[in-house]
């Protein structure tokens, strides 16, 4: 026979999960008594407002006390109370939510600001204690109530004597859990949680008129953009993130429809421009603070930067510390994204200087972004900018570096004659499409000096891309985005083109030389004719094979590159004279070459040193003779 029936979810089995489970930090209690506290105001004000309760003339607060001595902590406010009926109700039975139900009574009188919503944060309060009183009276003519449970499933509720109305909650701290006891902790606990709670929060208050409030209840994010000065930035930046150094500039986000979104995020100066460092960025939910770079609602490249978000409109699970995911969390992502990007390319289209200057602090995180969010990358392609050899800022669009094959044909070009037109002439070929522009990059300006001073002496430019950690990926992505558009060269890569002074400038003579001298085969030797006569040769690696090499040694493989090409350079006249040296000579001399083009391309290991210095100490011995 089919029978119906209601689950029974027994509380001795529930409390243990709530104590343990519910909260993925226990200090976290502090919070959910505090933000009862300023519901509770709320709610009375919200009636006050309505003509169904007396407005006071008084201070709304919530008032914290430590008694080491009775091992209690206190937290009193002087909004609604609750009679004897709603005790009953809304404590002992777990996840009745007294805010819900309000919400559902003046639903249309508004019940904005109203924090909590699972009836739940009362019992994290047993995470830290083995008792807990509450003495409460309500804003109606009813008498006070004080209630009491060890948290073992049981309680006691009785009338008492309180006269103001309001509730207090004390809580007799656990032994093992002392450190609650420290009004120093609790000060910080409050400072972490409920730094911007709407109305003043007092430890250890004594009304002598010299107490003073731990909480901002104006916080800046909450005023609107016009109604704040440059100076009201800076120092809510310094309060907040206690960063003495002046953030570069912010992003204000105010928004009221299609949901409730406030917040300030702060772009600060990089400490070490080779780090990626991690920002902090805060969520708050009506001021409450949830936790520190949510992912959901802060994509991961936004955590570089510091702030505070403020969503009322964030679904929280059941314990308020984590998202639920939700369609409408990734509307309010993307509009913090866009928001900032705009912010971004505002600066760039008015304050051209401004922007450079922020660039070496920003472009992390704006490489970064980009590759990390395709929507971000389109946002803010055309304000990517990077330095060039004179020191100039450019983006792609600006960028003249003309590579050296485009050079030599650029010359080829003007010296050829150019045909006249006519009825006979020959039909011209269909344009074939063009390579992708080489651009290229130095990635060290002191190691690779020398292959500067040539691109300059040629007429040549390049980008400095010297961010170790994020612009071998970033030059990667690039050419992924753009294949038919670019693709990138790191300026060691080749020696051609414009650089030459002619082309295939052989000498099988002088490669003989050297293969002898160095007795490597993984050492290329091939030579040319450089433009530039006092480089006697360089080292060039093959773009790809460098950065699988580069690649590889990230995963503790090979510490060098498995291939190089030494290209000698015949205008050299060191190198000219090669050839009237002796065995010995030659020898040493061209050791002596590839280690100080060696020298130019990477860090030398402790071999090569030696022999440098064993080579240079001769040569010192000899010149002393």
């Amino acid at each position: 026979m089919k029978r119906e029936g209601n689950i029974q979810i027994s509380s001795e089995n529930m409390m243990p999960i709530i104590k343990k489970w519910l909260y993925s930090d226990k200090d976290i209690f502090l919070r959910e008594i505090v933000a009862n506290g300023i519901d509770a105001i709320t709610k009375y004000k919200k009636l006050a407002d309505m003509g169904e309760a007396q407005a006071d003339e008084g201070e709304y607060c919530v008032k914290i006390s430590v008694d080491k001595k009775a091992k209690t902590l206190t937290v009193e406010d002087n909004g609604i109370g609750m009679t004897e009926e709603e005790v009953e109700k809304y404590i002992t039975q777990i996840a009745f939510s007294g805010a819900s139900d309000f919400l559902a009574k003046y639903e249309k009188a508004g019940g904005d600001g109203i924090i909590g919503h699972f009836g739940l944060g009362f019992y994290s309060a047993y995470m830290v204690s083995e008792d807990v009183e509450i003495f409460t009276k309500s804003y109606k003519d009813e008498p006070a109530v004080h209630w009491e449970s060890d948290g073992n499933a049981t309680y006691s509720i009785e009338e008492c004597d309180k006269a103001e109305r309001g509730t207090k909650i004390v809580m007799h701290i656990a032994s093992a859990e002392k450190e609650f006891l420290d009004e120093n902790t609790i000060r910080q606990l409050i400072k972490k949680y409920c730094s911007f709670m709407p109305y003043n929060i007092y430890l250890s208050y004594k009304g002598d008129g010299n107490d003073k409030p731990l909480n901002d209840t104006t916080p800046l994010y909450m005023r609107k953009p016009k109604d704040c000065t440059d100076e009201d930035y800076k120092k809510f930046y310094t309060d907040t993130f206690m960063d003495y150094n002046e953030p570069l500039f912010w992003v204000h986000l105010n928004m009221d429809y299609p949901f409730n979104l406030k917040g300030i995020l702060y772009f600060p100066k990089t400490r070490n421009k080779l780090e990626l460092e991690r920002g902090k960025v805060k969520l708050y939910c009506n001021q409450v603070f949830i936790a520190d770079n949510i992912k959901e609602v802060i994509p991961e490249y936004l955590m570089l930067l510091n702030g505070v978000i403020d969503c009322p409109d964030i679904p929280l699970n059941v314990s308020r510390s984590f998202l639920q995911n939700d369609k409408q969390v990734q509307k309010i992502s993307k509009h913090i994204t866009k928001k900032v990007a705009d912010k971004l390319n505002l600066l760039f289209k008015n304050d051209r200087e401004k922007y450079e200057k922020c660039w070496e602090d920003i472009a992390n995180f704006i490489k970064f972004g980009c590759i990390k969010d395709e929507d971000f990358y389109e946002k803010v392609k055309d304000i990517i900018v990077f330095k060039n050899l004179d020191g100039k800022y450019c983006n792609f669009k600006e960028f003249k570096g003309d590579t050296a094959e485009e050079k030599a044909e650029d010359t080829a070009a003007a010296a050829e004659e150019v045909k006249p037109e006519g009825e006979n002439a020959e039909e011209k070929p269909a344009e074939e499409s063009k390579e992708p522009q080489t651009i290229y990059y130095v990635s060290d300006e002191l190691q690779q000096a020398q292959y500067i001073k040539m691109f300059k002496g040629a007429g040549l430019d390049a980008i400095i891309c010297d961010n170790s950690y994020i612009d071998p990926h970033f030059v990667t992505f690039l050419e992924y985005k753009s294949p038919d558009k670019l693709k990138f060269a790191r300026i060691d890569t080749a020696i051609d083109g414009a650089l030459k002074q002619e082309e295939n400038a052989e000498d099988s003579v002088i490669v003989d030389i050297f293969k002898n001298a160095l007795n490597d085969d993984k050492i290329t030797v091939k030579t040319e004719r450089f433009k530039n006569e006092n480089v006697p040769a360089v080292i060039n690696v093959d773009e790809m094979t460098r950065r699988y090499s580069e690649m590889g040694q990230l995963y503790g493989m090979s510490d060098e590159f498995t291939a190089k090409t030494l290209v000698v350079n015949l205008s050299n006249p060191i190198v000219a004279g090669l050839k009237t040296l002796d065995d010995e000579k030659q020898k040493f001399t061209a050791n002596q070459i590839y280690l100080l083009a060696l020298l130019s391309f990477q860090k030398l290991g402790t071999k090569e040193q030696d022999k440098l210095i064993q080579n240079t100490l001769e040569l010192l011995e000899n010149y002393i003779k």
